[in-house]
């Protein structure tokens, strides 16, 4: 109930509007968003990669309003590619497909992800294209096995272990050698279409990610919760797996003691480090996915 209710505030645009202009914000937000600049991302970048930990740069932002928003979306991230290559650092960057015009036209959109991903690969690095509500699935794997066509081994496909559908998904990825990261998914969606219960989609979730782990093309096991990184842990060493095979994600400020645990084992880890203004409907959303998030939220507001 808890979760449903989060994740119906978080399109709430009278709230969003309010919590976004809020001289509070700051204080609520600092644990799970890098800041509102780019500089700030970079900051957190380089600290993580003090501490081994690679990171993924989110400029925050989804369903821009015109083509010509989703050219600024890009102006951004190509700012990002600079900005960590700079730095010197083993930095991706995760996009939506709605920040760059896919509500609008698909070909605009491919052509502006097009751009990024050439200057991506240019710079060693890679475009992780995140997976938005499942009305966009189809739309979204279109335009990533275009540009894995064109650009392979520069992108990698997200997949929600909600959705039904989503082992017939990363087989196909699978079999194209496209990377998938793998998370449990955190919108709002219809039981035709995605499993209403927690416990099931755990149980796929698990699945899934020992299909990805055996057959998958360095795949991110994306999960704060610490029985399903036991899981992986336990299939990886069965299987005799390399730690090079793949890489476990979180988001930036969520579990640290797990993260600083599997570091310290010699996995790669890597956050997801948001930045920006439009940080609203994120940030209500890793609220929904785990209530302890609300509960430390609670906490150092009143400790404040």
């Amino acid at each position: 109930m808890l979760r449903q209710a989060l994740l119906y505030l978080s399109g709430n645009k009278f709230l969003r509007h309010w919590m976004e202009n809020s001289p509070l914000s700051r204080r609520m937000t600092a644990r799970f968003i890098a800041g509102r600049t780019l500089a700030d991302g970079i900051r957190v970048l380089e600290d993580l990669s003090r501490q081994h930990i690679l990171g993924t740069l989110d400029f925050l932002g989804e369903n821009v309003t015109s083509l010509e928003e989703a050219t600024e979306s890009l102006k951004s991230y190509l700012a990002a590619l600079c900005a960590i290559q700079h730095a010197g650092l083993g930095a991706t960057v995760s996009i939506k497909l709605t920040q760059f015009g896919l509500d609008f036209s698909e070909e605009a959109c491919l052509s502006n992800v097009q751009e990024l991903v050439e200057r991506a690969r240019a710079v060693n690095s890679r475009v992780e294209i995140d997976m938005e509500s499942s009305e966009y699935t189809d739309r979204t794997l279109a335009v990533v096995k275009r540009l894995q066509d064109q650009f392979p081994g520069s992108i990698r496909a997200v997949i929600q272990a909600y959705l039904y559908r989503s082992e017939s998904d990363i087989r196909m990825l699978s079999e194209r050698q496209i990377p998938v990261r793998l998370c449990k998914g955190a919108y709002r969606e219809p039981p035709e279409v995605a499993f209403p219960r927690k416990d099931q989609v755990d149980a796929n979730y698990v699945q899934l990610m020992r299909l990805l782990l055996d057959h998958g093309t360095y795949p991110a096991i994306a999960s704060h919760d610490e029985r399903i990184v036991g899981e992986a842990l336990r299939h990886v060493k069965e299987q005799n797996l390399g730690q090079d095979r793949f890489e476990f994600q979180m988001l930036y400020g969520i579990r640290r003691d797990l993260q600083r645990n599997l570091v310290a084992q010699g996995y790669r880890l890597r956050l997801y480090v948001p930045y920006g203004d439009a940080w609203y409907p994120y940030f209500m959303r890793r609220l929904a996915e785990r209530p302890a998030n609300l509960l430390f939220l609670a906490r150092n507001l009143l400790r404040k």
